[in-house]
């Protein structure tokens, strides 16, 4: 009897596997494809801009190996769920896939006041001769409430125009009351203390919603300012947070959230990893 139990709980096991393997490749499988999304994002029918990292140079460092602290990098897609193309109907997500725009440089900021409109200013790299050849730059201004305040600024390129009537360009040309419903963030503790991890979760997070978003459109570039600050919730988790920063690595990805069956499935703007960044580095603006 006890060898028949042990067999039947064995094959019940090995049918939970192999279910759960098979979700995981149709996931895999149903992801956006960069191609696909970059068809109905940007103008593919003209040659694309060359970026070249070296032109770009921000205050904390591109990491050189994955277990360089204190840098940057920018993973694919596959620590994310997002919604897929049946989401409205089934509430399917599925394995994100690679970004559409490309990370640059991050800058690593300190300053006694919150800081806006980064990219405005005379030494941003938004300004330099490089930065205005791009077709679109999206300045991602995290503002982190502190003493002193810390400025989290990412900045990620597109190599082509934006198509005229996408989402992305909705999103850049359209009203606050638009980006604030759309604008979305992922994070994911990648390493980290499980109280870390269990304040910061990886439920997707409406971040025009959560906390005030201030909305920068010029030129070629859209900043949004984050004033984690204005939340009390958002503010406590950030404390917490930065309390352990210098021992963890977290991700994040960008998104504008699609809502309607047209939009899907949905496709990440951009992403970051964070690894043991250490406050002290932070450069005065």
């Amino acid at each position: 009897m006890a060898t028949q139990f042990h067999y039947e709980i064995s094959m019940q096991a090995g049918k939970v596997k192999f279910k759960n393997v098979s979700w995981a490749i149709a996931s895999f499988s149903m992801k956006p494809s960069k191609a696909s999304v970059e068809k109905s994002e940007l103008v593919t029918n003209v040659t694309p801009v060359t970026i070249d990292s070296n032109h770009f140079h921000g205050t904390l460092r591109r990491a050189k190996s994955e277990d360089e602290t204190n840098s940057w990098s920018a993973p694919g897609g596959e620590n994310f769920m997002i919604r897929g193309k049946t989401y409205l109907t089934d509430y399917t997500k599925v394995v994100g896939g690679d970004p559409l725009l490309k990370l640059i440089a991050v800058d690593w900021f300190k300053a006694d006041e919150r800081f806006d409109s980064v990219a405005l200013h005379p030494k941003s790299l938004v300004q330099s001769e490089a930065a205005k050849k791009i077709p679109f730059m999206l300045v991602i201004n995290l503002q982190v409430p502190a003493k002193p305040n810390y400025n989290l600024v990412m900045y990620y390129a597109a190599e082509r125009p934006v198509n005229k009537g996408s989402l992305l360009d909705r999103f850049i040309n359209g009203s606050d009351a638009f980006r604030d419903a759309r604008f979305k963030l992922i994070p994911s503790i990648v390493e980290g203390y499980w109280m870390v991890k269990r304040a910061v979760g990886t439920k997707a997070c409406l971040l025009g919603k959560a906390v005030a978003c201030n909305y920068l459109r010029q030129d070629n570039f859209l900043e949004i300012d984050v004033d984690i600050g204005s939340s009390t919730v958002a503010r406590s988790i950030i404390g917490l947070v930065l309390g352990y920063v210098t021992s963890i690595v977290v991700d994040l990805a960008i998104l504008i959230e699609a809502k309607e069956e047209t939009e899907l499935p949905e496709y990440i703007l951009g992403t970051v990893r964070l690894n043991r960044a250490n406050p002290d580095t932070a450069v005065p603006i």
